[in-house]
């Protein structure tokens, strides 16, 4: 074999190497997603489209909380601090947000579930995380929940002992729709500048 032979074939191997790892990089973010999703690992809770068809006598207290990333402008809150309930049994709650600002602004919230072990027996049905809000000037919204805490979780070894839950949300700021079309808009026609 030539030189110029091997040193083709060794190129063309690490030329390779470096599309998987950028494709395994880029495919990562999505299937972490999917695998918290679907685990309920980190606290990750779930989604269904119809309530539990299992009601338990066991009892489970669920705790809420509400944070703002720095810098974001609304009041945000639970309108209660937590509810004691069935296993399996639906339960709906309220958060509320308030726009005090002069200006719209728009936001969206992540979430996570602890102890860590419940997460994927916190199942949401219903949630105003699932898309963004956008709140207009002095604007307050009454902003529901609906859920239940999976049956399932009284026969897993680490989260049958649970007897407390806590649902965080955190929002953060995001421009708003209109902004955000306008962006993909410019990027299509190749043009960068937002007035």
């Amino acid at each position: 074999m030539k030189p110029a032979d091997a040193n083709a074939k060794t190129l063309a191997r690490l030329v390779g190497v470096v599309v998987l790892m950028g494709a395994l990089a880029w495919a990562s973010v999505p299937f972490y997603d999917w695998f918290c999703r679907v685990t309920g690992f980190g606290g990750t809770p779930g989604q269904a489209n119809a309530a539990s068809g299992e009601i338990l006598d066991r009892k489970i207290k669920v705790r809420f909380d509400a944070s703002k990333e720095s810098g974001m402008p609304w009041d945000f809150k639970p309108m209660v601090r937590e509810v004691e309930m069935h296993i399996g049994e639906t339960g709906l709650v309220y958060y509320e947000a308030y726009n005090p600002t002069a200006r719209v602004v728009a936001g969206q919230a992540s979430f996570n579930v602890t102890p860590f072990e419940a997460g994927g027996y916190f199942t949401k049905i219903d949630c105003f995380c699932f898309v963004e809000q956008v709140l207009q000037p002095g604007e307050r919204v009454e902003m529901p929940v609906t859920f239940y805490v999976d049956p399932e979780i009284a026969g897993d070894r680490d989260a049958k002992h649970i007897g407390e839950i806590t649902l965080s949300y955190t929002f953060f700021e995001i421009d708003p729709p209109e902004i955000q079309k306008a962006g993909l808009a410019n990027a299509a026609t190749g043009n960068e500048n937002v007035n």
